[in-house]
Parts: C-alpha cells; structure tokens; sequence
C-alpha cells in the first residue's frame, strides 16, 4: 500500500463513508474512490462491501487496521515534525544585534514580522560584534546584525542594506535651502558637537579623516551610542555624525539631516554560523529588515 492508500483506508475506516472520508482528507469523493480501488486492486482483495449505501470493513480490512493504524501515526508525526521544522515552534529565534542596529532598525522589523508569526517565541540581545560573533559560534543564538563587517571563517555575513554617515542638528539650525546639499566635512570645524567614545568603529573613520584635513569640532560631549547622540541633538545639544539607520529610523521632524561629503559608507549585515543555516522565521525578518531600509531611503544590498 502507498501512503495515499494508507490515509484514504484510515479516513475510510474513521468515518464509515465515502463522502465523509474525502471530507476528512479535503479531496473529492470520486478522488477516494479512485484511490479506494487502486488500493485493492493493488492488494488482491476488497477492503470495503457496501451494504445498502455503507461501506464495512472486510475480514482483511480488519486484520490490516493494526498494523495500518501505527504506520498512519507515524505519518501524522512526520508532518508535525516538517511543520514544526518549517516553522521552528520548538525554540525562540535568538536574535543577537549591536545597538545601533537594535534600537534603529529591529523594532519596526520585529513589528510587521510579528504579523507573519504571531505565536513564534523570539529573543533579541545586544552585544558588540566580536561577542555577537562568539555567541553565534557557539549556537547561543540564531542570526546577529551589526554595522561592522565580521572577518571569521565559521560565520557566514550577508550585506542588507547600505547608506553613509548622516550629520544630524537640532531643528532650525541649517536654513531649508542647506538641507538640500551634502554637509562638507569642512563645515564640522569649531561648531559644538557630540562626539562618540574611541572604541567606536564608525566614529574611528570619522575620526581620522578630521584629524587628516585639521577639521577640529567643538566635542562638548561624549556617549557610547548613536541613539544617546541623537537624542542629545533633539535636544540642542549640538550636531553629531551618527549612523544612516540612526538617522532616518526616527520620527520625522524631530532633527535635521544632511549626509556628509565625502561620504563614509556605512553596512548593515546579517551573520550567522555556518553549520547553522538560516529558519524560515529569520529568513523572513531579513527580508522585512532589507524592505524597512529600503523605506527610509538608503540602499538594499542585491540579492
């Protein structure tokens, strides 16, 4: 008997009819029949006899129900086992990101995936890259995100999406007509700033290249996040160079925007371990984390 044959016996067998069996399977009756007589045929003998409109096991039928009835709960394991896998109910989707990329880029991510899987267990942590990269390796989470390129062979980095660093002021500090035009990097020199802590990647570039052209901004105060940077602007505080995600993942309105030039080219990556292939849910969030950078203007990575 084929494994068509065994759910049609089976539905057969449950419901005593025909047309409640194909009900049963969501097939037609004359596909059950069908299936019904090829099953016979290929057996030798009759399963059913219809006595006045209602089908009755035969001896053999009787004799075949055991044996089928374990081979049909094992087939009903295996597809609870495939949708389980297809769907990974049985374990959150750990989530590792820097956090830049957490607080600017995986919220409204995280929001419309939750659309998609409303019921899937899911944890997000923040760590830098390097401990990312660790915990990835170690199969202590699924996917991590970070603005810095990892350089390890056991993790697999896919470019999302890509802009450049964006200087950002209080409102009402560049005239309209500015705010069409890139910044020059000249024009940083003596205005108040807010600057980030050294051990930062991106604002190590942005570092050296002022300090290459003898461009000397006013640092009045320094954080450890693009975040507490912008929201300090927000606030009058000065101007600062934060990240793109940063800088248009906020409400509108509430800083001004001008992308520096020459321009710093900032990544968004996703990395995962290489013996740990993506699931279906982290495969989906990528793809609505590329769709959300492409909404805020900056540039999906092909592929």
């Amino acid at each position: 008997m084929r494994l068509r044959h065994v759910e049609v016996f089976q539905a057969i067998m449950q419901t005593g009819s025909l047309s409640a069996a194909a009900e049963l399977l969501c097939i037609s009756q004359p596909a059950v029949s069908k299936t019904l007589m090829h099953a016979e045929q290929q057996l030798g003998f009759a399963l059913f006899e219809r006595v006045k409109g209602k089908l009755y096991p035969t001896p053999e039928a009787l004799l075949l129900q055991k044996e089928v009835g374990v081979l049909f709960d094992s087939l009903q394991a295996v597809k609870r086992l495939a949708n389980s896998l297809r769907h990974r109910r049985d374990r959150p989707l750990r989530l590792e990101a820097t956090p830049a990329v957490a607080q600017a880029v995986l919220p409204g991510a995280l929001s419309r995936w939750r659309q998609a899987f409303p019921a899937h267990p899911c944890s997000l942590g923040t760590h830098h890259t390097a401990e990312m990269v660790q915990r990835l390796c170690l199969h202590e989470a699924d996917v991590g995100f970070t603005l810095r390129q990892p350089d390890h062979p056991s993790v697999v980095v896919t470019p999302l999406a890509h802009g450049q660093l964006t200087a950002i002021a209080p409102p009402g500090n560049w005239p309209d007509a500015e705010l069409r035009h890139d910044l020059r990097i000249e024009e940083l020199d003596g205005v108040p700033f807010i600057g980030l802590m050294d051990d930062d990647p991106l604002w190590a570039g942005l570092a050296a290249m002022l300090e290459d052209r003898g461009i000397a901004p006013q640092v009045l105060t320094t954080v450890q996040t693009y975040q507490l940077a912008y929201d300090l602007v927000a606030l009058g505080q000065g101007i600062a160079v934060v990240d793109p995600f940063t800088a248009h993942g906020r409400r509108p309105g509430e800083v001004q925007l001008r992308a520096l030039t020459p321009p710093l080219q900032v990544q968004l990556y996703a990395v995962h371990a290489v013996d740990a292939p993506l699931s279906l849910p982290a495969r989906q969030l990528i793809a609505l984390i590329k769709s959300s950078a492409h909404e805020m203007g900056l540039a999906s990575a092909a592929g």
